[in-house]
């Protein structure tokens, strides 16, 4: 089972809490990338379609990503390679300040892959997002495709024209993760499960919300299921909803098309639950480091959770 993800590389720059004394920290970053590098952890087979620099933060991230065992293919060398600076407050939520270009150049012929995730500030900034959905678009009647909003609002623009650009995303998957804070700029006001049930109307089989400490909910056309998060303490949520979605990706290896519109009620609570767990094992340490396949199922064992079917 073969993954092909595409989209941005970012250093994280952490800034410390104020008052706090510690240093700032630096972590390879960018949320497809981070999906890549959950996956690799995991065990799976991945490659990354991104851009990075051969520049000191470039060759950190492209070392993290080997680490994983993840290939890297580039598709354009920038100026620089992208950065965010991410401060942290005193729950450890994150905000982000950016510095990215993002220009992919990429040959939609490729040989495809089992499955494709797109995602986040490479699916709607152009010019390289066309080079994403022109790829996505080839690949899809051959592939699987997952997508991930990851809003970054100040790189989205206007308002109206990015709801567009995400909804075209989620029209090309099978598919979609979001979270409840995604939604609320997307939809000012609306129910997330509003808002999951009229996105299946657009095209996926599946659609995930993650809600921080309040859990998660998947919706399909027959089942809506929630699932509470696992109490941990939390040193950041960075990357917590990549971590979330590199174990919903190996979780359903290898399941196509017809299959992930067929999911039962309990298997997404196990979904849901076992997702929870990779994301709760990466807020307990410092920057995106998601759980390898032994971290994961020991955190399985060791979290409780609740899950139900909503009628």
């Amino acid at each position: 089972m073969s993954f092909l993800v595409i989209g941005e590389c970012v250093a994280d720059i952490v800034r410390a809490p104020a008052g706090s004394g510690a240093a700032d920290r630096v972590h390879p970053g960018g949320s497809p990338a981070n999906v890549a590098y959950g996956l690799g952890r995991l065990g799976r087979d991945v490659t990354l379609l991104t851009q990075l620099a051969d520049d000191p933060t470039g060759r950190l991230i492209a070392d993290h990503l080997a680490g994983a065992g993840v290939r890297v293919e580039i598709g354009g060398v920038p100026e620089r390679t992208p950065s965010a600076v991410v401060g942290l407050d005193e729950h450890g939520r994150a905000t982000y300040s950016f510095d990215i270009a993002w220009t992919l150049e990429a040959d939609p012929a490729r040989r495809a892959p089992a499955h494709v995730h797109i995602g986040s500030i490479a699916a709607v900034t152009e010019p390289g997002s066309a080079a994403v959905l022109a790829v996505t678009e080839g690949l899809r009647g051959r592939a699987t495709v997952s997508y991930d909003p990851n809003v970054r609002p100040e790189l989205m623009g206007d308002h109206t024209e990015a709801v567009a650009r995400v909804e075209r995303c989620v029209a090309l998957s099978d598919l979609v993760k979001a979270s409840d804070e995604d939604l609320n700029w997307l939809y000012p006001g609306e129910d997330p499960h509003t808002v999951a049930t009229r996105w299946l109307a657009l095209g996926p089989a599946v659609v995930l919300v993650t809600r921080g400490a309040d859990g998660s909910l998947a919706v399909t056309r027959r089942e809506t299921v929630t699932a509470d998060a696992p109490r941990v303490a939390v040193v950041d949520t960075v990357g917590a909803g990549d971590s979330f979605m590199s174990a919903v990706l190996d979780t359903l290896a290898g399941r196509g098309r017809e299959a992930l519109g067929g999911l039962g009620a309990e298997y997404l609570a196990r979904l849901l639950r076992r997702a929870g767990a990779a994301a709760a094992v990466t807020v307990s340490r410092a920057g995106a480091h998601p759980p390898d396949r032994a971290e994961l199922e020991a955190a399985r064992e060791e979290f409780t959770f609740r899950s139900g079917r909503v009628s």
